[in-house]
């Protein structure tokens, strides 16, 4: 939150800027202005969150060899057709195989194995008896001992048959060598990573996640846990803001509270524009006598401040600052409300732009308001609301004041009056953008 107050940030306006753009005009224009990053080779944990940038196959199957679900014993299942408890089928040990093992037993007639959940299946062995089909074993070994099995004769009793392939899991049965596992596109949460590291990827090519800087200007911040003296307020809009763009899906570096002082800001600009894909300001882009936001962009060349027909909002600027193309940056008023409404309507589709992702845009639902709304002549209006999609209408929260961050707090959507609406009155259909995730 910044002093820069609503008289100022949505008044006539500079001389210099008689144009007024409309809310379309100016996300047309910022979105033009930028592109998806370069794809880049992370490390598997590193790329948790972001898209993939190809698809991936698989190079070898999955599970790679046969190999056992069961705790039991790897054998014939012609030795186990007339097997009862009464009468059980007897079968001499012949090994024991622990997960990992590299050389294996050769099961014949009459023989058995025993074999550890995940260990390899021996060749001559066609069903697994789970080590409760029988009477536990009675032989020596790695196996036998973690089953609890009792040291004796070198002999295992299945007491009931087993089908062939019973408890074996086949080579390729879950993925087969060649096979497309994730699409280019897909979102690297847990279990594809899990997916990727199980088909013994490393790394992986993805589109990275933007790496926002968010700052917020003004001599009256103060940072929350200090005490705010005469004229001065707590800066909320960089944790509103950073906590936005993370939630968009970017990498957030938040520098809160710069002063109105033309030296500190571009120094603490200079020394972010190393780190950055994207720079969001608020506070300074109204016509206010100490606005220093436009003053330091100016040395830059390349940022445009203008006036929307929108309400909250009506002064944005936006560009580029740095060497070389520049880094874009947007910057958004200072009040809460307007700064928020600013980033999900123009900065949240720029850092979704740069991900590559398909859904750039909040999604838009029709519904009848359940209150009379009125707006400015001329002016797109947006009123934070709750929307209740179980009978499909809106209900506005709070005032129109783009200071009201209790009932921003509480919204859930923002209910859009058009340009040309006056007033409308409840059971109205209005557009309403849902802000949740």
């Amino acid at each position: 939150m910044t002093g820069k107050h609503d008289p100022c940030c949505e008044g006539a306006g500079s001389p210099a800027s008689p144009r007024l753009w409309t809310v379309d005009e100016h996300l047309a224009d910022v979105l033009a202005a930028v592109a998806p990053l370069p794809p880049i080779e992370l490390q598997l944990l590193d790329a948790q969150g972001c898209r993939l940038a190809e698809d991936v196959r698989a190079g070898a199957d999955l599970p790679p060899f046969d190999n056992s679900s069961m705790d039991g014993y790897a054998l014939r299942t012609a030795d186990t057709v007339r097997a009862t408890g009464q009468y059980p089928s007897v079968l001499a040990v012949v090994g024991d195989i622990a997960a990992g093992a590299a050389e294996l037993p050769k099961v014949g007639p009459g023989q058995a194995a025993r074999i550890m959940t995940g260990a390899p299946v021996p060749p001559g062995a066609e069903a697994v008896a789970p080590v409760e089909w029988t009477d536990g074993g009675t032989g020596t070994g790695l196996a036998a001992d973690a089953m609890g099995a009792p040291v004796a004769d070198e002999e295992v009793r299945v007491l009931r048959p087993v089908a062939e392939g019973a408890h074996i899991r086949r080579r390729g049965s879950d993925v087969t060598a060649g096979d497309t596992v994730l699409e280019a596109g897909t979102v690297l949460g847990p279990t594809q990573l899990g997916l990727l590291a199980a088909i013994g990827r490393g790394t992986v090519r993805v589109a990275p996640r933007p790496r926002v800087v968010v700052l917020s200007t003004g001599s009256e911040l103060v940072q929350p846990g200090e005490p705010a003296g005469p004229g001065r307020i707590h800066d909320s809009n960089s944790f509103t803001l950073t906590a936005a763009a993370i939630a968009a899906g970017a990498v957030a570096f938040r520098v809160g509270g710069v002063p109105d002082e033309a030296e500190t800001l571009r120094a603490v600009l200079e020394d972010q524009l190393g780190r950055a894909d994207l720079i969001v300001t608020s506070g300074g882009v109204s016509v206010g006598a100490y606005d220093v936001v436009k003053e330091v962009f100016a040395d830059y060349g390349g940022v445009d401040f203008r006036r929307l027909r929108m309400q909250p909002g009506k002064p944005q600027g936006f560009g580029r600052v740095g060497a070389g193309p520049g880094v874009p940056l947007l910057a958004l008023p200072g009040n809460p409300v307007s700064a928020y409404i600013s980033f999900e309507l123009f900065v949240r589709p720029v850092i979704r732009t740069m991900l590559g992702a398909p859904d750039v845009h909040r999604p838009v639902v029709r519904a009848a308001t359940t209150a009379a709304l009125r707006s400015p002549a001329g002016r797109r209006q947006f009123l934070r609301g709750r929307y209740h999609p179980a009978d499909g209408t809106v209900s506005p929260v709070g005032g129109e004041g783009s200071h009201l961050v209790g009932a921003l707090a509480r919204a859930d959507c923002l209910i859009t009056v058009p340009e040309d609406a006056t007033a409308l009155p409840a059971g109205s259909a209005v557009d309403v953008v849902l802000l949740t995730d």
